[in-house]
């Protein structure tokens, strides 16, 4: 320790400057390595500490659900649905079942695919109402919400009506006071006429003495 000391003070300024920043450089790469090597030891040992500073996310599971645009499915649902309430659809559907009913039964065995009393016929419209339910409450919740936003719409706009006739009124209110202390026209002329009419009576009166 001595001897370094001894070396330390018979090195020039300029040298001791660069030895401190060689030790500094050191000391970061250091940490920058100590900071790489910390997750590694985390992962690998499966304690992992949660940070503060930055948010919680979900961790991920065995099995991974598929993600999806809700907007999209439920404009999708929508249309599907009121396809669904239309004229358009029940005639196809007639058409598709009947055409499904004389082929299972007027054309040969070897050509049909489902016998009377057509049980996977029983089995598609059953499963295209199971589909159809839940996608007709999807468009009514869509629907709903947007009678929400119209109708909490038309109460603010209805406010500002409101506000806007309430100081409308005010206004009117305070021109008809304000036009009650301005002297007008038949006023201006009575005044006059009672005025000359005085003169008159004063000349008069005069004269007469």
């Amino acid at each position: 320790m001595d001897a370094d000391r001894k070396g330390r003070r018979e090195e020039s300024p300029r040298q001791r400057l660069q030895g401190e920043l060689r030790e500094l450089r050191e000391l970061r790469e250091l940490r920058v390595r100590e900071g790489k090597s910390t997750p590694r030891a985390e992962q690998s040992g499966g304690s992992a500490r949660a940070r503060l500073d930055q948010p919680r996310t979900s961790r991920p599971g065995l099995l991974t659900l598929p993600t999806y645009d809700p907007e999209s499915f439920a404009k999708l649902s929508e249309r599907i649905a009121r396809f669904l309430g239309t004229g358009r659809f029940i005639v196809w559907m007639t058409i598709i079942i009947v055409i499904w009913v004389l082929w299972n039964t007027t054309l040969p065995s070897d050509w049909r695919f489902d016998n009377y009393p057509f049980i996977f016929l029983t089995l598609v419209l059953s499963l295209q109402a199971s589909y159809a339910a839940p996608l007709i409450l999807l468009a009514q919740n869509r629907q709903d919400n947007r009678d929400r936003v119209n109708m909490e719409q038309d109460r603010a706009r209805s406010d500002r009506n409101i506000a806007d006739t309430e100081y409308l009124t005010r206004e009117v209110a305070a021109l008809r006071q304000g036009l009650g202390e301005v002297a007008t026209r038949d006023f201006i002329r009575s005044e006059l006429q009672s005025l000359l009419k005085e003169i008159d009576e004063r000349r008069d009166a005069s004269e007469m003495l």
